[in-house]
């Protein structure tokens, strides 16, 4: 009963914030976009000059000299959780609703810089290693992202109608309690990204490009 009551508090909260998840799905989107399409901007000087150092982490994950998989935990989880968590104190402040859709459109446009620079360098090779490299812990966090911009947008508009408009007023702490909730559990999914990205994908990398060797 608990469980299928969960389901259906999810399920209204989709169904009423359906066009702000739409929105925010689509802003990712244009990131990535964006993020690809600025590789072709860059010289060819820049892209050799990138081309070199991601070589050189090429050959250190191939050899096993790249950094170890607990550093490689912590910096993911430390990072990943910064960010999350900032977007989440910017959903409380309110004033803060335009750099929370700034966050989550340049994370789109690194993911789409990163995959469209290994494709235009590497062909389908570029294509493999960032499926085994950036696919597998984007799968996690990418929809974390997604879900708290989309809570922090529905929170903030939330706080602006109570503030603004008397007669709509709803208690406050209920809100949130389930705004912190959602917070921890998106901290409990980075972490889960981050060991795919520590012990997962590595393993992976090493496989291709040692296959491409």
């Amino acid at each position: 009963m608990k469980k299928r009551k969960c389901q259906n508090i999810a399920a209204d909260h989709l169904r009423e914030y359906s066009s702000i998840y739409l929105f925010v799905v689509v802003l990712f989107l244009m990131g990535v976009i964006f993020g690809a399409v600025i590789v072709n901007s860059l010289s060819f000087t820049q892209k050799e000059d990138l081309f070199y150092y991601l070589s050189q982490f090429f050959g250190q994950a191939a050899s096993g000299e790249a950094a170890g998989a607990k550093d490689l935990f912590v910096q993911s989880f430390l990072h990943n959780s910064k960010l999350i968590g900032l977007i989440w104190l910017l959903g409380i402040s309110i004033i803060g609703l335009p750099v929370i859709l700034v966050l989550l459109f340049i994370k789109g446009m690194t993911v789409g810089f990163t995959v469209g620079f290994l494709v235009n360098q590497m062909q389908w090779n570029g294509f493999l290693l960032s499926f085994v490299s950036i696919l597998p812990q984007n799968l996690v966090i990418i929809p974390v992202y997604i879900i708290m911009a989309a809570m922090s947008l529905t929170f903030s508009l939330k706080m602006i109608r109570n503030q603004f408009i008397k007669r709509l007023n709803q208690p406050v702490m209920p809100m949130f309690f389930r705004y912190c909730f959602s917070f921890l559990a998106a901290v409990a999914v980075v972490a889960a990204a981050a060991g795919v990205e520590a012990f997962i994908s590595p393993a992976f990398l090493k496989a291709v490009i040692q296959s491409m060797n």
